[in-house]
């Protein structure tokens, strides 16, 4: 497709209004309902968050494999 910055006005408005369309079928909830469940959910999972408990080292698949010796 074309760039927006290649696109007309209306061109513009007919994607963003396509869009909206969209968007407006989406269920929505509370946030004060859904945040609770987030917060539950994020919760249950923390005992195996990598970012939270780190990686071992025998496990990581970034790790250096060795060092650079510079003479």
């Amino acid at each position: 497709g074309k760039m927006a910055q290649d696109m007309t006005e209306k061109e513009l408005l007919k994607m963003e209004l396509d869009q909206l369309k969209k968007e407006v079928k989406n269920e929505r909830q509370m946030v004060s309902k859904t945040g609770k469940e987030i917060k539950e959910y994020i919760e249950s999972m923390a005992g195996d968050d990598p970012l939270l408990k780190g990686v071992p080292e025998d496990k990581n698949p970034f790790k250096e494999k060795g060092g650079c010796i510079i003479s």
